[in-house]
């Protein structure tokens, strides 16, 4: 680890094969998702993943860090909508909105026009957690763009916190639990890779390579590394029981902070979408920069 606090390794663009291993989808924000074999990657992420969001009577996001339970909800697409099941609920099949009526909703510091869901999904997840909420559906992703300081004016977001599409790599995840389990709190460890919510997971590179990679193709796909992900509370809720506890963050906040923010994964941004990803798809780096330059 370098000065700065932050891991990085040298690695030449051609030295390593990687390899995608996961692809996730995650069709209602802060709800469970569900690993695909493939998926199309579209401008704002890949196809059906986080379409759907909660919002408060104020039309701002609701999401696990306020309401932990949301991790409990297994929505599962089809046909023209989700069927969600939930602990202590009955199933209950969600219909598409089709987008004649929209509201205006808040996610965090952007706005956009989204379609509601039915009365029955709005009282459906009103009593999951135990206060009003709507569920709203984005039935135009063009209308949300990304942090304009790492992005261009043409990119798109759906309803993900900030950029399309996230990956991880298996080997820092490896070395993470490493780290938890010298640390005072290793009861808690090791995590799963779920608890990150990763669109995409790579093997085959050192562990914190994704620090310095700028331009990455998986497949057919090129991607912009825009920004590493700085990591919030949701990491800290169990997806099985949605009980909270303090990794990875009380272990990332030891090794890998910086600029006030602790760090895992990184974010991109599709510049050929249209093509499916599959599980076994080659990965590879190239653009990166060198390990300490500074994070975008």
């Amino acid at each position: 680890m370098n000065g700065s606090g932050r891991a990085g390794v040298g690695v030449s663009l051609a030295s390593v094969p990687l390899t995608l291993t996961g692809v996730n989808r995650y069709p209602i924000k802060s709800c469970r998702g569900h690993p695909v074999e493939e998926a199309v990657v579209e401008p704002w992420g890949l196809a059906g993943d986080r379409r759907w969001m909660l919002v408060d009577d104020e039309g701002l996001v609701v999401t696990a860090r306020k309401y932990p339970r949301l991790v409990l909800v297994t929505p599962e697409p089809g046909g023209d909508g989700l069927l969600v099941r939930g602990p202590d609920a009955d199933p209950l099949l969600v219909r598409t909105p089709d987008g004649s009526a929209l509201t205006d909703v808040r996610v965090f510091s952007s706005e956009v026009a989204a379609a509601p869901a039915s009365d029955e999904a709005h009282v459906w997840f009103s009593k999951l957690v135990g206060e009003p909420v709507r569920l709203v559906y984005l039935d135009d992703p063009t209308r949300r763009r990304p942090n304009p300081a790492y992005s261009r004016e043409e990119d798109r977001v759906s309803f993900a916190d900030g950029y399309p599409l996230l990956l991880a790599t298996e080997e820092s995840l490896a070395a993470l639990n490493d780290l938890i389990a010298e640390g005072p709190r290793a009861q808690e460890g090791p995590m799963p890779m779920t608890r990150f919510r990763p669109n995409l997971v790579v093997a085959g590179a050192p562990a914190w390579a994704e620090d310095c990679w700028r331009v990455v193709r998986v497949g057919a796909v090129s991607f912009r590394a825009v920004k590493a992900c700085d990591r919030c509370v949701i990491t800290t809720i169990d997806p099985d029981t949605a009980s909270r506890g303090r990794e990875p963050l009380t272990t990332l906040a030891r090794c890998r902070r910086w600029d006030g923010r602790t760090w895992f994964a990184v974010n991109l941004i599709p510049d050929s979408a249209g093509a499916a990803l599959r599980l076994g798809d080659q990965v590879e780096i190239l653009q990166q920069v060198q390990p300490g330059e500074p994070l975008r």
